[in-house]
């Protein structure tokens, strides 16, 4: 269901910036652990994962590469993508689309109130701290119940808006995503500070070809295929003690 052009807000093209430098600050400012995104709340699944006894201090590495190529890859670094050039060329109507597409995608209650929580959390800081008004906009639709406000579209309408190129965009929320992944094993006590170093160091040829498969990949096959995932994330929701809220 689209906006009709009587009620749909501009996404007007942001001013034109240089990237470069300028473009790098805003990625390191929007993946620093210290940018409250809310992401140190979330396990990306991990948690469920230890919780079922299918996780160990040597299988991390293989369950990072599988959650970045067939989970957040072909979904949220894909809508990433797609909100970032559609904020670009103006077009809210298709920053909608793929949201509303983004989270009917997600299976499980908590990976949807995830989603949307950081997004609008994002939205809320980054309408302050860059004041585009792309962002604005899409905060305006957000609150008002219009479109869900996930995470991933969140970071390309932002991120589009201050500048960044879009590669660089996907990679720097894939490199945020995997150092949350990161963070989370060394609180479940998966790994150690040494080693989460190592972790991250591997995944960068992973996140690489991540970063291509999702530049390159149509609205039409936007979706996880990470099942095993969606399976960990229902479970969890149901255990009787949780460290963190996915």
């Amino acid at each position: 269901m689209f906006l009709s052009p009587d009620d749909r807000p501009a996404h007007p093209s942001p001013e034109p910036r240089p990237g470069g430098l300028p473009a790098l600050l805003v990625s390191l400012q929007l993946t620093d652990s210290a940018f409250p995104s809310g992401f140190y709340t979330l396990s990306h699944g991990l948690e469920g994962y230890a919780q079922a006894r299918a996780v160990t201090p040597d299988t991390l590495p293989e369950l990072l590469a599988d959650l970045l190529r067939h989970g957040v890859g072909p979904s949220d670094a894909t809508a990433l993508a797609l909100a970032h050039r559609a904020v670009l060329a103006g077009d809210a109507d298709t920053v909608v689309r793929v949201d509303r597409r983004l989270y009917a995608g997600k299976l499980s209650r908590e990976v949807r109130q995830a989603a949307t929580r950081t997004g609008r959390q994002l939205l809320d800081l980054a309408a302050e701290v860059f004041g585009q008004p792309a962002i604005a906009a899409h905060l305006r639709l957000v609150r008002e119940r219009r479109t869900p406000g996930c995470q991933a579209v969140a970071a390309g309408i932002v991120q589009a808006a201050a500048g960044v190129p879009v590669e660089q965009a996907v990679a720097g929320d894939l490199f945020a995503f995997s150092a949350s992944f990161a963070g989370a094993a060394l609180r479940l006590r998966l790994t150690d500070h040494r080693k989460a170093q190592v972790l991250l160091r591997g995944a960068a040829p992973v996140i690489e070809e991540t970063v291509r498969a999702a530049l390159a990949r149509p609205e039409a096959d936007l979706g996880s295929t990470a099942f095993g995932a969606d399976i960990m994330s229902g479970r969890h929701e149901r255990a009787e003690a949780r460290l963190f809220m996915s």
